[in-house]
């Protein structure tokens, strides 16, 4: 049975990711390079239904392991799973039901659209190319049926348009419309709300909710909002530096955070309740570049409670409870 056949349990991932590792060569000869460690020993899964969000700064690695998961990269090592398979031995005829599974939602939706075609252009060139056999009436009807769904209203009247006719808020239901015309089983979402105003953020993030549940979607959601995170997904993984620090259940993440990285990112949330007092003990700086022989804790630079332990080893996963693991040495 190919994997493009597979029927996976119901508790099973629907796609995960473990050990992996990528690296990104950023200077020295041919010979001797030098190596950036972007991604490192992630591993992690999404299911039918539920969200996983990955949080954190720029340069913590969440993009990144969502274009291995899209196969946009390819892992320097480790696996990359669908239905419990290895992605590297689909056949040619896997990967295009690979993509046509798993499809990604970028973060700035003018930049995925061809500015010099229409809306339903773009709708009917996934669909042609994923469903070859529909006639021209029944592509017609199943792109003002996306269009509807998405929200986008007359539908007729939005399919003719281009992207520059419409506001950024449209131009994202159209990407998630594209995403959602070729039926998939997986949804990497990477910062679609970053780009557009506030007052539209909602239903963005409401629309995505309400396709999860209805078609029973696995959800990727990449965000630097902690608090987002908790409003959209049942779980929470916070990577930094490319090494997942805390991974657990999104309400136990925000309400009783282990990692002090992870309670950075909640201090970070403006709260008006708090004043600002100046007081907070906490190390400032940019997140730190790794190569594949780096040693130690990735915060540690920055983390209050670093010790001469903490530069040598990377600490390894204390289990907190069900399915919530943090790395530190001081737990």
């Amino acid at each position: 049975m190919s994997p493009g056949a597979m029927t996976p349990s119901v508790n099973a991932p629907v796609l995960g990711m473990s050990g992996v590792n990528m690296d990104f060569p950023i200077g020295g000869s041919f010979l001797n390079r030098t190596l950036l460690r972007a991604v490192s020993d992630v591993s992690l899964s999404t299911h039918a239904g539920k969200a996983l969000a990955l949080v954190g700064e720029s340069g913590s690695g969440k993009s990144t392991i969502a274009r291995i998961l899209a196969r946009l990269y390819k892992q320097t090592g480790g696996t990359v799973t669908r239905g419990g398979q290895d992605v590297v031995a689909l056949n040619a005829a896997d990967i295009a039901a690979y993509r046509r599974d798993v499809q990604m939602i970028f973060q700035d939706p003018f930049a995925s659209l061809n500015l010099t075609r229409t809306i339903g252009y773009h709708l009917e060139r996934a669909i042609r190319l994923h469903h070859p056999g529909l006639g021209k009436g029944e592509v017609r009807d199943h792109i003002d049926a996306l269009l509807t769904q998405v929200g986008l209203l007359p539908a007729r009247s939005f399919a003719e348009r281009r992207p520059h006719e419409i506001s950024g808020g449209q131009r994202q239901r159209v990407s998630i419309a594209r995403a959602l015309s070729v039926e998939p089983k997986v949804i990497l979402a990477d910062e679609p709300t970053s780009m557009l105003d506030v007052s539209v953020r909602l239903g963005i993030l409401n629309l995505l909710a309400d396709e999860k549940e209805q078609r029973n979607l696995a959800a990727l959601y990449i965000t630097h909002d902690i608090a987002i995170a908790r409003y959209f997904a049942e779980e929470t993984a916070i990577p930094y530096a490319g090494c997942l620090v805390e991974q657990g259940p999104s309400q136990s993440i925000t309400e009783t955070p282990q990692h002090p990285y992870t309670r950075l990112l909640i201090d970070s949330v403006p709260n008006p309740a708090h004043k600002i007092t100046g007081t907070a003990q906490r190390r400032s700086g940019d997140v730190p570049l790794r190569g594949p022989a780096s040693r130690g804790c990735p915060f540690t630079s920055r983390c209050p409670r670093a010790t001469a332990i903490c530069s040598d080893q990377m600490p390894g996963q204390t289990r907190l409870g069900p399915g919530h693991f943090v790395r530190c040495h001081h737990l």
